[in-house]
Order: structure tokens, then C-alpha cells, then sequence
């Protein structure tokens, strides 16, 4: 399946998607073509909504969800270079040339960088003067209203806004993370005001370590948004595409993280010793799949966008390159993927509850 020959930016159709099988047909009110022109405000929201000019013609877009903004299936994260301490020099041009190529998503979260939160920082400098070319969202790892409050407090003057798009609950892990946050003076109270009072306009929630317990919270509450790991290690261990299934049919946006595996299913990865590998899962030999495998095999299933951090700008370049001319996997290229990255599958999945050692 490819997209329209003159347009290397264009829509995946409805007949394409439907040949691809059940599995696709779930991600079908996803695609859609990214528009030319500016999205008009709402008269019911306060802010605009973001809009970068760029984004349509740099590479294919989808729904996120009931937000009604079209991101580019390529995103940006706030962790590798962005989340480094004194590392300006860097991490800004990376975070310039991201918007200038077109990326419409930037996350990142009140933990990336320690306490000095080095990552909404350096997003800062790059809202103060491009604010509306970037939708933008951050996260709470506090499961308290007040303290969620106070955390959104410094996001918005770190990032040098008023407000921003999406307000996420950060990995959420146990459902005694669940049950504080949706308690009597939980994070959800701080999501409701917060959302009320103009401070954030979505909410969502994230988390790699169990997809029963996101899968709870989504049951609780109506968010708009989940940020889930997903990668052609997943059905080996613990699979997300329960929760994948579960977020399609609530129309949620749904953007995946955890692509490569930071690293550890790329080929081009050498693990360091084993004496000095912190964890109970060891990284024992090199991955099995391109980032080009790595991202097609995601951006094949019904994901809004995939975040990815970089520590370079030739690495963003790369993935940009990558999403431009994105072509879906076939059921059988899906399953080839997952079966060369079997050999893998225990260091590629070391975030998650109860995770193995590569299989023997």
C-alpha cells in the first residue's frame, strides 16, 4: 500500500487500510490528510488551537483523537539530548529544527531532568517565541490535586506559557495509582479544575509497565489522550494491544512510545559490560530491526503518532526522513518483524511488570 504517487505526504484510504485486515481497520478513524491552512478557534475554547504550516507537507498526519488536531505521525520527546543538564547548546537547535521540519507534537514532563526539570526548560525557550506551531504537552508524576497543582504551576512558567495542550498522568504503574488519582483530593480533581480554568485543554494519562492498569484508569475517566509503549517485541510479554483496542474504540488519542527500545532493538546497538548494567534484565547482545523497521512496525497499527527522544540533529533528520515516506507493513511484514525481534524480546521490554531475560 502506498500513498498517492504525486503526494508522499497523503492520507492512507479507506480501501488501503480495510485490504490490510481487522487489525488496521481498528486504527481507521486515525488517518486522515493533513489540511493547508489553520484550524479555525473555537468561540467554546479559549485558545487557539496549534497550527504549523509545515507539518502537511513534511510528512502524513492523523486524528489525534477527539482533539481535532492532525499530528504528524512523527513526534518529538523530551527525554536523550532535551533532558540533559546544561546542555542548551544542544537541545534548543534540536528542539528549532523540529518545528521548522514540520513536527506538530512536543512532549515532555515535569520529571525529565531531575529537579531543575532541564527538559521543560529548554522547551521554554523554544514556546517563548513558537508557541503556536506546536502542540504541546507535559505530565504530572504527583497522584495528589494539590501537588499536581503546584507541579503544573512551574510547568506553565518553565514553559513559558499560559497553557498547555495536553496535561498527562504520568507512568502510571499499579492501580494503587489509579485508585489515589481518581480518590477524594486526587490528580483528577487538579485535571478537572485545571481544564476548566483554561490552564490545560486535554488530559491523558501514560505508562509502560502494565496495560491492565492503564486500561483501568481509561474505565474511570474519560481522558482524552494515552501515551503507551509499543513495540514488534510487545506480543512477547505482557501485550499492550489490549489497550491499543480498548483506546480506538474510546476514540482516544493514541501516541506510542518506547519505539526502539531506547536502542536495544536497533542493530546498530552494542550493549555495554554486564557489570555495568544497573536492572534485573540484562542487555545481552545487539537488536534485530532498523529504526526504519522499528518505527513502520508501530506507525502500521492504529497509532495517532510515535514519540522518539534524539541526541542529535542528524538523528532527527533520520526520523523525519522515515515518517515522510512511511508505508505500511503488511500483516505478514508485521509478523516477520515480531519474529526477528523474538531473539530480543527480553531486553527490548525491560519497562514492564515481571519482564524476561531474552529467550535462549
Amino acid at each position: 500500500m502506498t500513498t498517492p504517487a504525486d503526494s508522499p505526504t497523503g492520507s492512507i484510504d479507506r480501501r488501503g487500510l480495510l485490504k490490510m485486515g481487522a487489525g488496521a481497520a481498528l486504527g481507521l478513524w486515525a488517518y486522515r490528510l493533513g489540511g493547508e491552512a489553520p484550524p479555525a478557534p473555537s468561540p467554546r475554547r479559549k485558545h487557539e488551537a496549534p497550527w504549523n504550516p509545515v507539518t502537511a507537507r513534511a510528512m502524513p498526519t492523523r486524528n489525534l483523537g477527539r482533539t481535532g488536531h492532525l499530528v504528524g505521525i512523527f513526534s518529538l520527546g523530551g527525554q536523550a539530548a532535551i533532558e540533559q543538564p546544561n546542555n542548551e547548546a544542544v537541545a534548543v537547535p534540536i528542539l528549532e529544527r523540529a518545528l521548522d521540519l514540520g513536527i506538530n507534537y512536543l512532549d515532555t514532563s515535569a520529571r525529565y531532568g531531575g529537579d531543575a526539570r532541564w527538559s521543560e526548560q529548554y522547551v521554554g525557550k523554544v514556546m517563548k517565541h513558537r508557541r503556536r506551531e506546536a502542540f504541546l504537552a507535559t505530565k504530572t508524576h504527583d497522584r495528589t490535586r494539590d501537588g499536581s497543582l503546584r507541579l503544573l504551576e512551574t510547568s506553565l512558567r518553565l514553559l513559558q506559557t499560559d497553557h498547555v495542550d495536553l496535561w498527562q498522568l504520568h507512568a502510571m504503574s499499579t492501580h494503587d495509582d489509579v485508585d489515589k488519582v481518581c480518590a477524594k483530593g486526587g490528580a483528577l480533581e487538579a485535571f478537572q479544575e485545571a481544564r476548566e480554568q483554561g490552564m490545560v485543554r486535554f488530559l491523558g494519562l501514560s505508562g509502560h509497565t502494565d496495560p491492565a492498569v492503564l486500561m483501568e484508569a481509561i474505565k474511570r475517566f474519560p481522558f482524552d489522550t494515552v501515551l503507551m509503549a509499543f513495540n514488534a517485541a510487545d506480543p512477547f510479554h505482557l501485550s499492550f494491544k489490549p489497550l491499543l483496542e480498548l483506546a480506538v474504540e474510546k476514540q482516544m488519542g493514541i501516541i506510542g512510545m518506547k519505539i526502539p527500545a531506547r536502542g536495544r532493538l536497533l542493530t546498530g546497538y552494542t550493549p555495554p559490560p554486564l557489570e555495568q548494567q544497573k536492572g534485573a534484565v540484562k542487555i545481552t547482545r545487539p537488536g534485530t530491526l532498523s529504526m526504519k523497521e522499528a518505527m513502520g512496525y508501530v506507525l502500521s497499527h492504529a497509532v495517532s503518532t510515535v514519540i522518539l527522544g534524539v541526541d542529535t540533529l542528524a538523528q532527527l533528520e533520520e526520523d523525519v526522513a522515515i515518517a515522510r515516506t512511511f508505508t505500511p507493513y503488511s500483516p505478514a511484514q508485521l509478523a516477520d518483524l515480531e519474529r526477528r525481534a523474538f531473539p530480543v524480546s527480553g531486553q527490548a521490554q525491560w519497562y514492564k511488570r515481571d519482564a524476561p531475560q531474552n529467550p535462549k
